[in-house]
């Protein structure tokens, strides 16, 4: 009698699990606006700061243009985009990114703006351990329409990049260790290579949410 009610039980449990998991969806990203659009040239404004870190901004900026060059497209190198809005009078993202379209487009002369923001940044204490976090947004705007083309967000840490040692032992070891691995993130400013993995996964090119291939890449189309 137990076995007989035990099995139901169990494929019950099973069936559960499955559906559970067939329940959450993949991210879609619909690329209608971003297909109609085309651009050939973007630029990448410096990302609004919403953490403690000063160096955040430009940390993650300058990961930024590496992955979306490699996607296909002509990018505003950083020093260009920084003189020119500092020529201007405009020097922190905030302001930046409250530049009107046109005068992007008069600025610039490119297609279209990529707008980050960072919520994370830096090493995380987590009382047994510690951690570098780095966590971003952005959308991509057509200056000629004003149309959203693009949202993502990413987030990357220190531990995928194997920037991490290992404690073992008593709760008083993995506190120690936790705040040793603290100290030696901000020394080694382990935020850098976390912030370009990262970056790489923000800015990463091909659906589901990627970016799509530009006009420069051997891919472009393929993802149509």
């Amino acid at each position: 009698m137990r076995r007989h009610f035990f099995f139901p039980l169990v494929c019950g449990l099973l069936a559960a699990v499955f559906l559970a998991g067939c329940a959450a969806p993949a991210r879609h990203v619909d690329y209608t606006a971003f297909r109609n659009s085309q651009p050939k040239s973007i630029l990448i404004l410096p990302p609004v700061n919403d953490t403690n870190d000063v160096n955040a901004s430009y940390g993650l900026l300058s990961e930024m243009t590496l992955p979306v060059a490699e996607a296909g497209y002509y990018v505003v190198p950083v020093a260009v985009m920084e003189e020119t809005f500092r020529q201007n009078g405009l020097t922190t993202p905030n302001d930046i990114q409250q530049v009107s379209m046109d005068k992007l487009r008069e600025y610039f002369g490119v297609d279209a703006a990529i707008y980050p923001r960072i919520t994370k940044y830096g090493s995380v204490y987590q009382v047994v351990d510690s951690t570098t976090v780095v966590s971003a947004s952005a959308k991509m705007v057509d200056l000629r329409t004003g149309n959203v083309l693009w949202v993502g967000s990413a987030s990357a840490n220190g531990k995928e990049i194997g920037a991490n040692f290992n404690a073992g032992g008593s709760i008083v070891v993995a506190l120690v260790s936790a705040a040793v691995k603290q100290v030696a993130h901000n020394l080694t400013d382990e935020s850098h290579d976390v912030a370009a993995l990262a970056a790489n996964r923000l800015l990463k090119a091909g659906p589901p949410d990627g970016l799509l291939y530009g006009p420069r890449s051997p891919k472009v189309g393929t993802d149509w």
